[in-house]
Formats: C-alpha cells, structure tokens, sequence
C-alpha cells in the first residue's frame, strides 16, 4: 500500500521534532540514558555510511570500522593529545580532515580490490580492518600502542565548551545526521545511485550498459568511508579517548547488522536498525531482564530475519525484488536499472 506524501512528509517532521525533544524525555539524572541516545545517533552516522556501500551498491565490507578509526586517530594525533606533538588543530579543522584521510584511506583500499566480488572482497576488507587496528597498537610513537591516546580535547562553539556534557554531542550528531541524510538522498536519486543499484542487482549487465562500474563503486567506498571518517572524529572529542581495541572486527559486525536489520536500501532503515540495536538491550536492563536481554535480542532479530528479511523499514525496491515483484515509477528493479541509458560520462549528475 502506498503511503500518502502528506503522511511521509508528516512522519519525518514529528521524528524532526521528537528526536532533539528526545532528551527532555529522560531525567537530567539519567545521564547513563542520554549516553545511550549519544550512541545511537552515532552508530546511525555511521549505519547510513555503510548503507551506501553494502545497501545501495551491494559491496560487502566487513572492515568498515577501520574508517572509524582512522577518524577517531585523526582527532588523536592533530589535536596534539597524543605523544606526537606536531600540531595543535581545533576539532572544526580536524572534522574535514579526518573525513579526507579516511575517504583517501578508503579510496586506496578500493582500487586494487574492488574487481574482487562477494566473499572475496568480505574477506578482503575484513583484513584491512585488522591492518589498522593492529598498525595502531605498534605505533608506539604516534599512537601511544595498546594503551591508546587519552585527554583528547572538547570542541568549542562560539565561546561554549561542550566539555564532558552530552548533549551537544547529541545535538551536534543529530546536525550531521540530518546533513549525511540528504547528501544520500540526493545521491540514491541521481544517476550515480541509479548506477550504483544496477551493479549491486549485475554487475556484468552494468559494465555491459556502459556504467563505469569501478569509478561508482570506488565512490560508494569514498563516501561510506567519509562518512565513517566524520563518526569517528566525534566520537574520539566525546570520550576523550582513543584505543585500537575500540575497533575490534566485532564493531564492523555490528554496523552491518544494523543496516540488516533496519533495512538495506533503505534511508530510514540504518537509523531505525541502529536506534534499535542500541537502546532496546538498555530497556531491557532496566525492566529487570539484565541476564537475558542478549539472549532475547538475539531471538527477536533471529524471529526478523525468517519472517522479515527485508528489514524493520525496507526499501520499496529491495522487498519488491524479495517477493518478485515489479515496483511502478522511479522504483523499479535491477534489469529496468540496467536498461536506463548511462550516456556520455561527465554529466551532470557525474561524480567526475
């Protein structure tokens, strides 16, 4: 059934008006909570990131969370915390920084491995993960090893410290989040999504219809790794700390089964995956079901992915394609795709 434009336009402002609201809802003495609601928004940054690799261009990447690193070592070591003390840069200089390193990283990464395909390229991504994270506990000198980088410092905005305080993290994050929103949007709606759909549904018939499969599959990499770049210059500011074991492959998973179960594809899904994965095992705790909340947890998502596999909040073309359906107007399915022509490169909507 297809949902009135009046309802969906009226759904995203009440979500707009409820998630800064949110923290009003919890007692100023629940501070633990409004970690939590930190947390979330943080893990949906970096959710949609990967949405765009895995969701929209169908490449999967099991080491995502190197990105993260790389931007959370690039708040680190700019901001002088670490024992390398060769600059001293404001976190508003570092957050662009940190997002172009981690998208050089991810572009470096991309060009020698993304002609790999399926579990090739999992297991390809996945040992670069570990090469980060292993590469930053050796770095003595820079990285300050397993024992990590600590006292990393606060940003300031306009005179106003957000010192150890969350909720301007929460806000900041929810400014971002809205930002990453967008420019995915846009992007899922022009030709380079539509492209980036064609390769993830064949790629042989991509290639055939004259996509530059490896230049738009390059630029999902480019930009979920910016994305995962920005989550992690945040995230070091707000705890102050940075350590490789914070970046373990268990992270990379959980990422993923965020955008899983959200739903692929989808913009709403990875923040709704995310929201839930976060802060449903918390509720759990407090209705006295500490014991068992792992173990509900995994039976629900167990229960979701038998008898929804398209996810809490599916993308019209991903559940048509899973129940073999046609979807009508700018939906439509991997071999309409195909058939859009991709004309002459360098348009407008060309990435180069």
């Amino acid at each position: 059934m297809r949902v009135p434009a009046a309802a969906r336009w009226g759904g995203a402002l009440a979500i707009a008006v409820a998630l800064p609201l949110a923290t009003f809802a919890i007692p100023q003495e629940a501070s633990y909570m409004q970690g939590v609601l930190v947390r979330a928004a943080q893990f949906a940054l970096l959710a949609l990131g990967l949405n765009v690799v895995v969701g929209l261009a169908g490449l999967l990447d099991l080491g995502y969370v190197a990105f993260y690193a790389i931007g959370a070592y690039s708040m680190a070591v700019l901001s002088g915390a670490g024992p390398a003390q060769f600059s001293h840069l404001s976190f508003w200089l570092i957050l662009p920084i940190g997002m172009a390193l981690a998208m050089i990283a991810g572009v470096s990464l991309g060009l020698p491995v993304l002609r790999l395909r399926g579990d090739y390229l999992a297991i390809v991504t996945l040992g670069f993960g570990e090469i980060i994270r292993i590469t930053a506990s050796n770095l003595d000198g820079i990285t300050r090893g397993a024992r990590g980088i600590s006292g990393i410092p606060h940003p300031t905005l306009f005179g106003y410290e957000f010192g150890i305080r969350t909720l301007p993290y929460y806000y900041l994050t929810l400014v971002l989040l809205v930002a990453v929103m967008v420019t995915v949007r846009n992007l899922d709606r022009s030709r380079v999504g539509r492209a980036w759909v064609a390769i993830r549904e064949d790629e042989v018939a991509a290639e055939a219809m004259g996509i530059n499969t490896l230049r738009m599959k390059l630029w999902a990499f480019a930009i979920g790794a910016s994305t995962a770049g920005l989550a992690g210059v945040v995230n070091a500011s707000r705890t102050n700390f940075a350590t490789p074991s914070a970046f373990a492959i268990i992270e990379s998973i959980f990422i993923l089964s965020m955008v899983v179960l959200g739903g692929m594809g989808s913009l709403a899904g990875p923040v709704v995956g995310a929201a839930a994965i976060t802060i449903v095992p918390e509720l759990l705790r407090y209705l006295d079901l500490q014991e068992y909340r792992f173990l509900l947890f995994g039976a629900v998502l167990v229960v979701m992915m038998i008898y929804r596999p398209e996810g809490l909040v599916p993308s019209k073309r991903v559940a048509a394609e899973q129940q073999g359906l046609g979807v009508a107007g700018e939906e439509k399915t991997g071999a309409e795709v195909a058939e859009v022509p991709v004309a002459s490169e360098g348009g407008d909507d060309d990435p180069s």
